[in-house]
C-alpha cells in the first residue's frame, strides 16, 4: 500500500471533519441567537440569562470564525505539501535521468533500471518486459559496471544520497549543467 494516498486521504479527512464541525457550531450560534432575539422581544426581568445566552452566542460566532481560519490555513497546508511532494518527484525524476544519461545507459537498460528502483527483482522484471530472467540479470550486470557500483543497494543508495542532501550541498548529478527543471 503507497502511503502518500493514504496521507493525502487522512489530511482531506480532517479538513471535511474540521467542516462539518464549524457549520454545526454554525447552526447553534444561530439557533442561540435566534433564542436571545426572542428573549429580548419578551419582557422579563431574568437578565442574567439572556447576557449568559449573549456570551454563548459571541462565544460560538467567535468559533466559527477562529475555524474558519484554521480551516482556511490546513487547506493552504495541504495544498503546498501536495506541491512539494509534486516538485519532489519532478527532481527525482530529472535526477534519476541525470545518472542514467550520464551513465551512457541504453533504453532497455534504463527501463530495467528504473524497474529494479521501483523495488521489482529480476523474476518480476523478466515478466513485465517478456524476456528471459537470464537477460535482466545480464542487464542489471551491465547497469552496475556502467554506474561503478556493486549491486542492488549501491543503486539505491546513489539516489537516496541525493534525494536526502541537503539542497545547497546537493552535487550536480553527473552531466547535469545545474539547469534541471523543476515539477509545477
Amino acid at each position: 500500500m503507497r502511503l502518500t494516498p493514504l496521507i493525502g486521504h487522512l489530511r482531506r479527512q480532517r479538513a471535511a471533519m474540521l467542516s462539518v464541525v464549524i457549520v454545526l457550531q454554525a447552526i447553534c450560534a444561530t439557533f442561540f441567537l435566534i433564542d436571545v432575539i426572542e428573549d429580548f422581544l419578551e419582557p422579563d426581568d431574568g437578565r442574567l440569562h439572556v447576557e449568559l445566552e449573549v456570551l454563548a452566542v459571541l462565544g460560538l460566532c467567535a468559533g466559527v470564525v477562529i475555524l474558519l481560519y484554521e480551516l482556511r490555513d490546513m487547506l493552504a497546508r495541504i495544498d503546498s505539501m501536495d506541491r512539494g511532494i509534486r516538485a519532489a518527484r519532478g527532481d527525482m525524476s530529472d535526477l534519476i535521468e541525470a545518472f542514467f544519461a550520464a551513465w551512457a545507459l541504453t533504453p532497455s537498460e534504463r527501463e530495467v533500471a528504473t524497474l529494479v528502483l521501483k523495488g521489482f527483482d529480476n523474476e518480476a522484471i523478466a515478466g513485465l518486459r517478456g524476456v528471459a530472467v537470464g537477460t535482466v540479470r545480464a542487464q542489471t550486470a551491465r547497469i552496475y559496471a556502467k554506474a561503478g557500483i556493486d549491486g542492488r543497494a549501491q543503486l539505491f543508495s546513489v539516489f537516496m544520497e541525493e534525494l536526502l542532501a541537503d539542497p545547497a550541498d546537493r552535487s550536480p548529478a553527473p552531466g547535469d549543467d545545474g539547469s534541471r527543471r523543476s515539477a509545477p
